[in-house]
């Protein structure tokens, strides 16, 4: 008997808080070297909708996947091309010690100390707060270990205990569970128990002083390009097939909107040699001073 298919993609519900947004802009597409790069607070120009349609017009629930993005005016001022990336917030830290488990030695697991967390997602440092998450490893002289990480199975407040031991090759400081908050806590990772068929083939997951990168896993990053241009689609076509005038005695050439505002005006005039002979027809746009007597309402009373 068939068991049919199941879905395993679902739109991702995820707070404001847990995303980054950064911007890449440049005047055109074939400038590639010299570009802007800045961050934008994700919590200012990001905004969830909420399900109206829940149980009880509940209005908390987020509407999965469904995203408004703000695009602030001090930022987008300029023409030219804006990339966005939107992907989940990057936590920078430091390792404080890579040890195990006092009860359970064979539990391996890396110790974050919560002062050097940025205070802004101290809040997700707590007992399982963690799980799912995503750490990559930065080398000494800053470059990320490509295509390199490990996943979070388990994060819980800790604090060392001297162990005494008879194997002086092994460190005596352990860790142990504390239910209280702590300015410590334990993370085991996965993969980072050895295979069975070489045990001496340990896993890497990090050494003590080693900065790392912790990321949430909750939606995949996603990059969308916003261009700025001095025309669309709206503004071509008014110039195209919108209502127009021409002025017989001064040369005033207006062009209007779908509402008939006066969207732009021209002085039309001509140029001749000394013998009278025609040169040049020319359109000259007038910029701010506009004729207002030539509103299409008062041309067509």
């Amino acid at each position: 008997m068939a068991t049919g298919n199941y879905g395993t993609i679902r739109p991702s519900d995820v707070s404001p808080e847990d995303v980054q947004i950064v911007m890449v802009y440049t005047e055109s597409r074939d400038e590639t070297q010299n570009f802007v790069m800045t961050t934008l607070n994700a919590q200012d120009v990001l905004r969830p909708y909420f399900n109206n349609n829940a149980t009880g017009g509940s209005t908390v629930e987020i509407l999965g996947g469904l995203y408004n993005l703000k695009l602030p005016a001090d930022q987008f001022n300029k023409l030219g091309i804006y990339t966005l990336m939107i992907r989940p917030a990057e936590i920078r830290t430091t390792i404080t010690d890579c040890g195990v488990l006092s009860s359970l030695p064979n539990v391996k697991g890396i110790v974050i100390d919560l002062n050097n967390v940025p205070a802004q997602y101290r809040n997700k440092f707590v007992n399982q707060g963690l799980v799912g998450f995503r750490v990559e490893y930065l080398n000494s002289d800053g470059t990320k270990i490509p295509n390199f990480f490990r996943v979070i199975t388990s994060s819980f407040y800790c604090e060392p205990v001297v162990q005494n031991l008879t194997n002086t090759s092994q460190k005596s400081i352990r860790y142990r569970y504390v239910e209280g908050a702590t300015n410590l806590l334990f993370c085991t990772l996965s993969p980072s128990s050895s295979p069975t068929n070489k045990p001496s083939a340990t896993p890497y997951i990090g050494q003590p002083n080693q900065n790392i990168i912790i990321t949430n896993t909750f939606f995949n990053p996603i990059t969308t390009e916003i261009e700025i241009v001095d025309q669309d689609i709206s503004t071509l076509a008014i110039a195209l097939y919108g209502n127009q005038t021409k002025s017989i005695e001064d040369g005033i050439y207006t062009i209007y909107d779908s509402n008939n505002n006066i969207y732009k005006q021209y002085n039309l005039y001509e140029i001749k040699d000394q013998f009278n002979s025609l040169l040049y027809e020319v359109r000259q746009d007038r910029g701010g001073n506009i004729d207002f007597s030539k509103a299409f309402n008062n041309i067509t009373a």
